[in-house]
């Protein structure tokens, strides 16, 4: 009985949440002695079950989205994601995440699909917003922040995503959030940009 009223309380924690992870179940089954053990093998039964999917170590969800993995690293979608969910990039791209969190760097497999983790310095973890992606809103770097990350990571960009994203910078914006960045930094965006 008791298994029972745990799994409808789970089930219920992810209808409301599109990530879940030990924590927050943990927090359910407060009264078990061994919450953690306890808490794992609720989520296999939910996983062989075909109710819930892994998105990354502790991470869980029961939509078929991997971007969703971006609350997992605790990041922001951005480079060439960015651009898409701007409307300033018209090809295809897989969901690149940045985080200031110690991960491995590189191509993941989460839900089946490729997504790129990239790595960035605790000091520019900045100028992200919530947008709505797919059926969730999301972290996503806002145009200043993703044409920064694009050069900081030394990414190519042709000619008519940059042809976009001049056209919709905000100069002002662009001025303060590379203040937080060295000098030669600075002039080689501003170089790209002209």
């Amino acid at each position: 009985m008791g298994e029972e009223k745990y799994q409808e309380k789970i089930k219920s924690l992810f209808e409301r949440s599109p990530v879940v992870n030990f924590s927050s179940i943990g927090r359910i089954i407060q009264d078990k002695k061994n919450i953690k053990q306890y808490s794992k093998q609720l989520v296999r039964n939910l996983i062989l079950k075909g109710k819930i999917r892994r998105l990354a170590q502790g991470c869980y969800t029961k939509h078929n989205d991997p971007s969703l993995s971006v609350l997992c690293f605790k990041g922001y979608l951005g480079l060439q994601d960015s651009l898409s969910i701007h409307n300033l990039w018209e090809q295809e791209t897989i969901p690149v995440i940045i985080t200031a969190n110690k991960v491995r760097q590189g191509i993941r497999k989460i839900l089946g699909v490729n997504v790129l983790i990239r790595r960035i310095d605790k000091r520019y973890f900045f100028g992200f917003e919530y947008l709505k992606y797919g059926n969730f809103y999301l972290p996503a770097s806002d145009i200043e922040k993703t044409f920064i990350d694009l050069v900081y990571f030394k990414e190519n960009l042709e000619k008519e995503a940059l042809k976009n994203i001049k056209k919709e910078i905000d100069g002002e914006k662009m001025r303060i959030y590379l203040k937080k960045y060295s000098k030669k930094f600075r002039e080689r965006v501003f170089r790209i940009l002209k």
